[in-house]
């Protein structure tokens, strides 16, 4: 095992849908399974340092446009989103992209998942992350 790998819990504990907020040393890491896909962030929105990982996750609303591109519906698509609780930011739950600003992105915090426990990678921390209520 890597020494910066740090123990989460067993994935048969993070259904799809879950959310995490743990301390790993000084930073707060948000974990998401996301359609079975585990991805994780540092809880710091790219816009003001917002603690974006407690914000809402909802589906993408997506615009349906004519010919002429006029508005003539919506729905929801399978996409998620996160969005920061300060100030609005969306951002992609799967890339961390945000909607409006693909150039801006969460910062990734390496996760894997071996032998049926999920780790995060960080430079400095204590060997068992504090896990962190999450209020929206």
């Amino acid at each position: 095992m890597d020494p910066r790998e740090y123990t989460v819990c067993p994935i048969t504990e993070f259904p799809e849908g879950s959310r995490l907020l743990v301390r790993v040393g000084d930073e707060e890491v948000g974990i998401f399974n996301v359609g079975g896909q585990i991805v994780a962030y540092k809880n710091r929105c790219a816009h003001q340092g917002g603690p974006v990982c407690r914000g809402r996750i909802l589906g993408r609303w997506v615009e349906d446009l004519n010919s002429a591109k006029e508005v003539i519906g919506g729905h929801h698509s399978s996409d998620m989103d996160l969005v920061c609780p300060w100030h609005g930011w969306e951002y992609d739950l799967l890339t961390g992209k945000n909607i409006a600003d693909p150039s801006i992105s969460l910062k990734a915090v390496d996760v894997v998942v071996r032998d049926g426990v999920i780790y995060v990678r960080a430079e400095s921390a204590t060997r068992t992350p504090e896990v962190v209520p999450a209020h929206e």
